[in-house]
């Protein structure tokens, strides 16, 4: 539901009108253009009637917000959201490049490979502390021990952090030491976890799930803002369907659907989509053209000995190759 208001309504008017619909356990977001304000609630709004509005004559007319992501939706913030992480930005015309190896396996390994990406212009750095993986006898991550690697390549190189969670038991560590909280596609639909995680109210990245629809996406991201945290992510990592000849399939139409649906920034991560080192390249391109606010690239110094992913990761010889052609892509759009 939104509250069209009129052009007079004074501050102290919405004040006191929003205070009575936060008594109800609704949210509240206030939307703010040129010339009007508007009151997006999100929440069990049943109890609320259009007519229970019209009492109050500074409220031009209630429209009913059919889309069952409210807070997520573009009806609710038309603009695109911005999200600043130590001066990086993403999202309302920022480009990100989240680049690192699928898991931290050393600090010699770990500061390489972060002082490579920087160099070639990667704004965030990405690796893995904690592994969901398949099978049980698979590599896990080094746990807390690789957070505090990750900790000293920020300290080295001024690179934000994004590392997945997996487990509630680390919240506070999360909290504490990581710039971006990754939810990884198996726990998209965590709903427990994604409440937790929005209620530390730092950015997260949202990986779409293996069989998860758009909507369901969105969806999940309305967990994380409905419990505090506004600075929400969608990154597009493939989907799994009939076709073998890749890891995942690129759903790239996601990314101009998602765009015109919600605010919230969206990013694809060529390497988990396909699974093969050379197809990374072909795939990061046409996301840039199909309109994506960033980029999630595996980078390993020596992909032959890694210890997960190493099928998909590229060198960093081909990092500061591929960024050289993003930046040609998205000037080749600018021009357009």
């Amino acid at each position: 539901m939104i509250l069209i208001l009129k052009p007079g309504a004074t501050e102290s008017q919405i004040k006191n009108l929003s205070a009575l619909i936060k008594e109800k356990g609704i949210i509240i977001q206030e939307i703010k253009s040129e010339n009007t304000t508007m009151l997006g609630l999100a929440g069990d709004t049943s109890l609320l009637s259009a007519d229970s509005f019209a009492r109050y004559e500074f409220v031009e007319r209630v429209m009913k917000v059919q889309e069952p992501y409210k807070l997520a939706g573009r009806k609710f913030c038309p603009n695109d959201t911005e999200i600043n992480v130590q001066g990086m930005k993403i999202g309302n015309g920022n480009f990100a490049v989240i680049a690192g190896p699928c898991s931290v396996e050393s600090e010699e390994q770990i500061l390489t490979i972060a002082r490579e990406v920087k160099t070639a212009g990667a704004t965030f750095l990405r690796g893995g502390a904690f592994k969901p993986r398949s099978s049980p006898y698979a590599f896990q991550g080094l746990g807390l021990d690789g957070l505090e690697l990750l900790k000293i390549a920020r300290q080295k190189t001024g690179l934000p952090i994004v590392t997945e969670i997996m487990s509630h038991e680390y919240l506070e560590d999360f909290e504490r030491d990581v710039d971006v909280i990754q939810i990884g596609a198996r726990n998209m639909q965590n709903f427990s976890l994604l409440r937790e995680v929005g209620r530390l109210k730092k950015p997260v990245l949202l990986k779409r799930g293996l069989s998860s629809t758009i909507i369901e996406t969105l969806m999940a991201t309305e967990y994380i803002i409905a419990a505090g945290s506004e600075n929400v992510i969608i990154c597009e990592r493939g989907i799994r369907t009939f076709e073998t000849e890749t890891r995942n399939t690129l759903d790239l139409s996601a990314v101009p659907v998602l765009k015109a649906k919600t605010h919230l920034p969206v990013v694809v991560d060529p390497s988990h989509a396909t699974g093969y080192w050379n197809l990374v390249e072909p795939m990061a391109l046409a996301a840039v053209a199909a309109g994506a606010d960033g980029l999630i690239i595996e980078v390993h110094d020596r992909p032959e000995m890694a210890l997960c992913d190493g099928a998909q990761s590229i060198t960093p010889e081909i990092f500061h190759k591929l960024m050289g052609k993003v930046t040609k892509v998205r000037k080749a759009l600018e021009e357009d």
